[in-house]
């Protein structure tokens, strides 16, 4: 019999968010602590904390889902792929498990954000999402007819390691494609291939070196000298400078570039994009003028959207794990 309290946690590279859902869905109690950066026991110990306060302050027990920034292995049960790296090879269901005398669930948190988007968020209603999460990493997700997809290794919408360079514009008739890209100053494909940023997982050229909050900072540190956040950056784009300014559009042009690989191959009705990234509006209305030169159709309906519940979408979708 399922537990009136569904607990989620959404374990991030920079914060650790519980959040406690009661039988309506309804948000019962929050909290959000710092992720102990590059601690795997103290990052543990926090989950296992964050629960057991939660639990005391409402009086009641709960079931325990957890979205990870990586993926649990179907072969050995320990973590892969994740971008805090101290997780990786651990076997961080089966630890918290033990502590918290109980099943606990292990998702992507870019599928939990999915889910949560697609369920009651911004894609409600549409039967195939794509959830981006454009943060201290870049994660996908992939809901279809309200259930995550997995896939057979477990990896399904892992998009950020994928090469961002992979995609041709789509030519005309004569191979010309239509409205080239500049070769300096659009997307920077030709200043940038012979020394393509290295990734965490080995790789050179991963779209999260170029999506992610750090991988904008580190793309404008290249091109200006200036090390900058992300932050700045938008905030000297919005005053008029124009280095930020041709930061922020190769960035978009580089997001529309990606995103038209997942197109292409998932054709989704939307695409929710989360994460820190995601507030910056000009997103949604200059991303679709330039995906549509890499995408394999004559019209582009799939919708970009922002999130509706906003960064505690990771941690309502962690809950939801649990029916």
């Amino acid at each position: 019999m399922a537990l009136p309290l569904r607990l989620g946690i959404d374990l991030g590279g920079t914060k650790i968010e519980l959040l406690a859902l009661g039988q309506d869905n309804q948000v019962l109690w929050r909290k959000r602590v710092a992720t102990p950066q590059g601690d795997y026991q103290a990052t543990v110990g926090t989950m296992t904390a964050l629960v057991e306060e939660a639990e005391q302050a409402l009086h009641q027990r709960g079931t325990v889902g957890i979205g990870i920034p990586g993926a649990e292995s179907r072969n050995t049960g320990l973590v892969k792929n994740a971008n805090s790296t101290c997780l990786i090879g651990k076997p961080l269901r089966r630890d918290l498990e033990v502590l918290l005398q109980r099943e606990v669930r292990l998702a992507n948190d870019a599928n939990c954000f999915a889910l949560s988007e697609a369920s009651d968020g911004a894609a409600a209603g549409a039967a195939v999402v794509f959830g981006v999460i454009l943060g201290t990493g870049v994660g996908g997700g992939i809901v279809v007819q309200g259930r995550v997809l997995d896939g057979v290794n477990g990896i399904a919408g892992e998009w950020g390691h994928n090469p961002l360079w992979g995609l041709c514009p789509v030519g005309n008739g004569d191979n010309h494609p239509p409205n080239p890209l500049p070769e300096e100053g659009g997307d920077g494909v030709s200043s940038l291939r012979e020394e393509e940023p290295l990734c965490y997982c080995g790789r050179r050229g991963c779209v999260e070196t170029y999506l992610s909050g750090p991988g904008l900072a580190a793309d404008h540190h290249r091109m200006t000298g200036q090390a900058l956040a992300p932050e700045a950056i938008i905030a000297q784009a919005e005053a008029g400078d124009a280095h930020a300014e041709a930061t922020l559009v190769r960035y978009e042009r580089r997001l529309a570039r990606a995103l038209a690989t997942v197109i292409n191959i998932l054709d989704p009705d939307a695409v929710v994009l989360g994460g820190g990234l995601s507030n910056l509006e000009r997103l949604y209305r200059n991303v679709p003028r330039y995906w549509g030169t890499y995408i394999f159709s004559d019209t582009v309906n799939t919708r970009l959207l922002c999130h509706r519940h906003g960064d505690a979408s990771g941690a309502r979708g962690a809950a939801w794990l649990w029916p």
